[in-house]
């Protein structure tokens, strides 16, 4: 097995979060980005504003590694106009895939035509682009039920909608590594979450991110049937070492 290829590499820190300067996070984002060339990983992961810095320099290195970014990062309460035009960007700034945080606090609330639309919009957008496009569901800040009524309607949305051929390139991922949970539960995929979001979602994609730590950890999730494992940890997970961070 290749793990490489299941392997998104993820650096989503702000200056802010990190607390660094903009010059600080640019050079630490640039070594991500590089590591994930020379690694020879799926992709890289990274905010909207180093999206164009990726594509230099993926460019300059003749690499086949794609660029992803995240929108409405991370609380997915922006509205679908505001998630269109940072989408609209981020493809003009050439990303690859296009990882929508739903609005799951609406969702929460009963709003369903507010979160039916959204997951609409944004794919049609996605798709007519020629874009991957992953849905965010952030399984910490739901129940059970929740995550298999959010994962099934995110499936249902989409195989009304778009042909057949399209259910590849639309994925349901579990979580963006900054829900803040209390007690310190994990805040990020388990065996739980993905069986219960593989069984909801199909024929839809499933993308593990967050609380993969190790290289056994990464196997049994894609022997569960997982096609991307989102984590900052990317070279520590394919060289058979354990991870320090959680995401």
């Amino acid at each position: 097995m290749n793990i490489k290829q299941f392997l998104d590499s993820t650096y989503l820190k702000t200056a802010e979060q990190a607390g660094i300067t903009e010059a600080q996070n640019k050079k630490i984002a640039t070594a991500f980005i590089q590591e994930a060339i020379d690694e020879g990983f799926k992709l890289i992961m990274i905010r909207p504003n180093y999206v164009s810095l990726a594509k230099k320099m993926i460019a300059d290195a003749n690499s086949k590694l794609t660029i992803g970014t995240v929108i409405s990062f991370p609380d997915g309460t922006n509205s679908i106009e505001e998630k269109l035009e940072e989408a609209t960007q981020a493809i003009k700034n050439g990303a690859d895939d296009l990882d929508f945080v739903c609005n799951h606090e609406a969702f929460k609330l009963g709003e369903l035509s507010l979160v039916k639309n959204e997951i609409l919009e944004c794919t049609r957008l996605g798709l007519a682009n020629n874009k991957i496009v992953k849905w965010i569901i952030e399984v910490a800040a739901l129940n059970s039920n929740q995550i298999i009524q959010l994962s099934a309607l995110i499936k249902n949305v989409v195989m009304a909608n778009f042909k057949e051929e399209c259910y590849k390139d639309v994925f349901v991922k579990s979580s963006t590594g900054f829900y803040k949970t209390q007690d310190n539960l994990p805040n990020g995929a388990t065996i739980e979450t993905i069986i219960m979001m593989l069984e909801n979602a199909s024929p839809l994609a499933i993308k593990a991110a967050g609380g993969v730590k190790t290289y056994n950890e990464a196997v049994a999730m894609i022997q569960l049937g997982v096609k991307r494992i989102g984590t900052s940890s990317a070279k520590a997970i394919s060289n058979g070492e354990t991870a320090i961070n959680n995401y």
